[in-house]
């Protein structure tokens, strides 16, 4: 449950009002002592005996919604014609849709486009199938491709109810970016089988975007489609966190006054997201990594370590420490968490060094809430976007795609990573950087043009192109 009224919980209500004074007062005093939040309302002119307005009002939950409408159908003067869930109400009949590019207006039109003209590029890709990349969708076109075991913090739920999550991310691709994405959710959950199903439809799409599928079988699954397919192949949950989590530490540590390379940091939570954030931290150059699990601090020699997490040990925590959560985090630099909630409290920050950054990132409910951080945490970054420093995916994986097609990249390098959480880290100038904003916002529109254009360029330093 929110513990402040969101849009994510918002309802909308026609209401009619008697037209004297007071009564819109008692509506608005109402929803107030509900303890809702209107957040938008109507214009009207106030002619005969009563008006008539449209109100969004948000709400912590759905329950608290409905006392909300039960608050405002008690008032006198007040009629509530109807009312509904503006989260439901936005998904109904889905979030996209196929549109053309191109009339068909006359029969000359139907020749180019279809019969018989369509012969002729049909036959061009097929004596030449790059041209596939010029002549159909696949130049600007992503699967994104789930087998919904791991949605959001919902877990398991399954290809159908994994699909808004799908659609919402191919939303975000046009918005941003200008990609063209479709949803592909899997009735598999065998790593075999999906990947197998994704090299089968590989020749319509110009990338994939693996999402919300859980570890291990997202390593095994990337790897195997990285190897075989001469598309980008781009695991979100993974390297998108990465990405934008490498950027907002780049610019947080400059408010401390550390080399990002010379701090020492805790991750808690050795999924996708934990596994992904160490290894671009890596090559960002930081050494001084220590990942923990449920069972604890990761080194080489522990045991229950799946072969992601063996790479892990083999690769960071230099001085081997070993213990819990709480005990590696004392004298460290900076907490990432990707994990579950309230792991950690007030008590925890006290023990890390001077001016510690706290990126507590579980969703939808942090490590630590930023009010149990206030006054202890230098730089404090959620996944949440109520709260300064919202660590989102939507900053990275548009610009990642446009600048990879762009270039007619065929796979994704840790340098082109590493260049977007450049690109992104740029867009918030100096003199803009504060506690409260070392991520620009995801509704900054220069964000993924800028993180294309770095991606692009170092795909070509790279030689990751199609010749």
């Amino acid at each position: 449950m929110a513990t402040v009224p969101t849009a994510a919980y918002s309802i909308g209500m026609r209401i009619v009002l008697d037209n004297v004074p007071g009564t819109l007062g008692r509506f608005a005093v109402a929803v107030g002592e509900a303890g809702g939040n209107i957040a938008g309302a109507t214009g009207f002119e106030a002619k005969g005996p009563s008006v008539s307005r449209l109100v969004d009002v948000h709400a912590r939950d759905e329950a608290h919604s409905r006392r909300i409408v039960e608050m405002v159908e008690a008032l006198d003067g007040v009629t509530v014609v109807e009312w509904w869930d503006r989260t439901y109400k936005l998904h109904e009949g889905g979030k996209i849709e196929v549109l053309p590019l191109c009339s068909v207006g006359d029969a000359h039109d139907l020749a180019m486009a279809y019969t018989p003209g369509v012969a002729r590029v049909c036959m061009s890709i097929h004596e030449n199938t790059a041209l596939a990349h010029e002549y159909t969708i696949k130049k600007n076109t992503v699967a994104i491709v789930s087998d919904g075991t791991a949605v959001l913090g919902l877990g398991d739920i399954g290809p159908e109810a994994a699909m808004p999550v799908m659609e919402g991310k191919a939303l975000l691709f046009k918005e941003f970016a200008g990609v063209d994405a479709f949803p592909i959710c899997l009735d598999t959950k065998d790593p075999d089988e999906i990947i197998e199903t994704v090299q089968r439809i590989a020749p319509t799409f110009g990338g994939i975007n693996l999402e919300d599928i859980a570890a291990p079988n997202c390593f095994l699954i990337e790897d195997a489609l990285k190897e075989s397919l001469d598309i980008p192949v781009f695991h979100d949950d993974q390297h998108g966190t990465a990405v934008v989590t490498l950027a907002g530490l780049m610019n947080a540590v400059k408010l401390v006054d550390k080399k990002l390379e010379d701090c020492s940091i805790v991750i808690s939570g050795m999924g996708a997201a934990g596994l992904a954030i160490g290894k671009i931290l890596r090559d960002a150059g930081v050494e001084n990594i220590v990942g923990v699990d449920r069972m604890g601090a990761i080194h080489q020699g522990r045991d229950n370590l799946n072969f992601a997490k063996e790479w892990f040990a083999e690769h960071t925590n230099p001085d081997r420490k070993a213990g819990t959560l709480q005990e590696v985090m004392r004298g460290s630099d900076i907490f990432i968490g990707v994990s579950a909630p309230n792991l950690i409290d007030a008590a925890d920050l006290r023990q890390m060094a001077k001016d510690p950054i706290v990126f507590a990132m579980a969703n939808p409910d942090p490590e630590i809430r930023p009010e149990s951080a206030d006054g202890l945490a230098a730089v404090m970054a959620t996944g949440r976007s109520d709260f300064p420093n919202q660590i989102n995916n939507v900053l990275a994986f548009p610009g990642i795609f446009r600048g990879a097609f762009d270039v007619g990249a065929h796979s994704v390098t840790e340098s082109m990573k590493v260049a977007a959480a450049h690109a992104i880290a740029e867009a918030v100038n100096d003199a803009d950087l504060e506690p409260q904003f070392v991520v620009p916002s995801v509704f900054d529109k220069t964000v993924a043009p800028a993180v294309a254009a770095a991606v692009a360029n170092a795909a070509l330093i790279d030689g990751a192109v199609r010749s």
